[in-house]
């Protein structure tokens, strides 16, 4: 194994020591298997995906005016489906 030096924050890591107290595991394995859950599943959590889509809000403008209301008929139109 590769030794390696995180941070996290006090919620974190009372979190981890109470979880890693109640399944009778060490901190670090909870770590490892974050992480490689993580790694399987190669998904960003869903704070990282919502303050990705929050970052483009307002950020381009449409012809139409109505796309937030019409969008579905947009999508069908521009793909034919």
């Amino acid at each position: 194994m590769v030794r390696t030096q995180i941070q996290l924050t006090e919620e974190q890591a009372n979190r981890l020591k109470k979880l890693a107290a109640e399944r009778q595991e060490s901190v670090s394995s909870l770590i490892r298997k974050a992480i490689d859950q993580f790694l399987v599943s190669g998904k960003p959590d869903r704070s990282s995906l919502y303050r990705r889509a929050t970052s483009i809000v307002g950020k381009y403008e449409a012809d139409k005016r109505d796309v937030s209301i019409n969008h579905d008929r947009y999508l069908e139109e521009a793909f034919g489906e």
